[in-house]
């Protein structure tokens, strides 16, 4: 039986001790979706049921496809076929020659397109910001991160993404993909005109190239993880002006880019 859109309750033999027990478990839920912009599949996503609309302008800014939510003149999901329906207000807006079909997947693995295509070196550019960030501030941040995650806590499965002011969280995504939660977190500041300038991301996953080049595109100065960097993703950071914060728990992290916007790391 389905509680929502993003779990599913599956009935699961459990051994414990010398025991074995019938019981329910909840788990995360994944869903295909495909995107079709201007009457042509552009990719198919695989993500948790929710917050569709949100995870499909971002993806689309994400990959250059659009620049704003203004290049959007019509969207719609059909979520009983798993399909997006996507109309560009200029028809001719979009090159195919850029981009190509691809299956993006919800495991860790790359498998679209990275830095040195042309959407992304269009679209990401170098942070300059003086925005500045108390450590003990990133240790709450990132409680906080997963304190908002009700998939979470029910299912373990889901990575979560969270764009912060200086009063906490001010909006969070989920999304079983890492990938996919940064780009919900995306289409809602494009949806809703969201500057990301002086904000900063909590985000549960990997700091690998695809995550850290999300983040310079959303436009946050700062990005706090719980997990590991990869070298790429560290380079890119470097470059693109990023603060990569990494192994960010246990009362410790690493402050891996760009410290300076850690305003007590050295004290």
């Amino acid at each position: 039986m389905t509680i929502d859109a993003s779990v599913t309750e599956w009935s699961v033999r459990k051994y414990s001790g010398d025991d074995w027990t019938l019981e329910e478990d909840t788990v995360a839920s994944e869903y295909p979706l495909t995107v079709f912009v201007n009457d042509t599949e552009f990719a198919t996503l695989v993500c948790s049921p929710s917050d569709l609309e949100e995870m499909t302008v971002g993806f689309l800014a994400s990959e250059g496809a659009i620049r704003s939510y203004g290049d959007i003149a019509e969207l719609s999901i059909d979520t009983d076929r798993g399909f997006a329906y996507v109309g560009l207000v200029r028809r001719d807006a979009l090159d195919p020659a850029l981009f190509s079909k691809r299956r993006i997947g919800s495991c860790c693995g790359k498998s679209r397109q990275s830095y040195y295509f042309h959407s992304d070196a269009q679209t990401a550019h170098p942070i300059r910001s003086t925005l500045t960030v108390d450590a003990n501030r990133c240790y709450e941040l990132m409680r906080s991160l997963h304190a908002a995650s009700d998939t979470h806590r029910l299912t373990g499965g889901v990575h979560g993404a969270a764009l912060c002011g200086e009063t906490g969280i001010t909006v969070h995504y989920a999304d079983i993909g890492r990938h996919n939660a940064l780009d919900k977190l995306y289409g809602h500041c494009l949806m809703h005109g969201l500057s990301a300038a002086d904000r900063t991301i909590a985000f549960s996953g990997r700091l690998s190239s695809e995550v850290v080049l999300k983040a310079v595109k959303i436009g946050s100065p700062v990005l706090l993880s719980k997990s590991a960097p990869t070298d790429l993703g560290l380079r890119l950071a470097d470059e693109l002006g990023l603060t990569a914060v990494g192994f960010l728990r246990g009362g410790s992290m690493n402050v891996y880019t760009h410290p300076e916007r850690i305003a007590t790391h050295f004290t």
